[in-house]
Parts: C-alpha cells; structure tokens; sequence
C-alpha cells in the first residue's frame, strides 16, 4: 500500500520584483541629490573671511563658581561679588547664547543662601545649564 504525499506550495513567498524597484528608485535619488551639490559647488566664488569669527564646532569652556566658607564668591580664582558675578555671567551668556554652562561649586560649611545667590544669578543672566557640584560627583 502506497502513501501519495501532496506537497503545498510556499504561501508566505516574497515578492522581489517591488523591492528591485525601490531599490533602483532610491539609487536614482541619491545620485541625483549628490550631483546637484556637486553643482552648487562648482561655481567658482572667493568666500570673505570674518576677522572675529570663531568656529562652530568649538564648545564654550564652561564657566567654575567657587563659593568659600564664608560665603565669598570667585570666578576661576578671582574674588567677585554677587553683582560682578551676575555682571559676568550675563556677559558669558551674550557671548555664547543658549550654550553657556557654569558648575558652582560650594564648600559643605557654605549657607545654602550662597549657592541659591549663584544659581540665581544663572538665572537672571539667561543661563539655564547650571550645576551644583559635590564632592559625589566631581
């Protein structure tokens, strides 16, 4: 006695003839998209040079409060009062809008008052990215 297997065709099968076109579509794209940028650029003009023009892919050196003890407020090393602090800080804010940062750094004796001075300062300058650092996070 014979057993007849049927065998079923593939229903789940990929047609590739759609995919052949995509592919060939996105090709033609691409190198139509890099043909018109290479004639953007093949137009022969001398750029001016800006004297005071820094580049843009350079950071800004984020600004370092130091608060002492006693509540004395330095910039880097320099001794500045609150009002030079902010002074300096809006500055700082005006010479790189949106993209200043500053770390206020306190010592663990300091009031709280001081730290609150210069995150407050950040803030009427415009500077929104402003840390507080402890030694956790140094």
């Amino acid at each position: 006695m014979s057993l007849k297997i049927e065998k079923g065709k593939l229903s789940g099968s990929l047609e590739m003839t759609p995919m052949i076109d995509i592919v060939f579509l996105l090709m033609i794209f691409f190198l139509v998209a890099s043909k018109l940028e290479e004639a953007d650029r093949s137009i022969d003009v001398v750029l001016p040079r800006a004297s005071e023009a820094k580049p843009l892919t350079s950071r800004p050196r984020e600004l370092i409060v130091n608060i002492d003890r006693e509540g004395k407020y330095y910039s880097g090393s320099n001794p500045v009062s609150l009002e030079q602090l902010e002074d300096f800080l809006r500055q700082a804010a005006a010479d790189n809008p949106g993209k200043q940062t500053v770390v206020v750094r306190a010592d663990e004796n300091v009031a709280h008052k001081f730290v609150v001075g210069a995150m407050n300062a950040c803030v009427k300058s415009g500077i929104d990215d402003y840390q507080v650092q402890s030694a956790e996070n140094q």
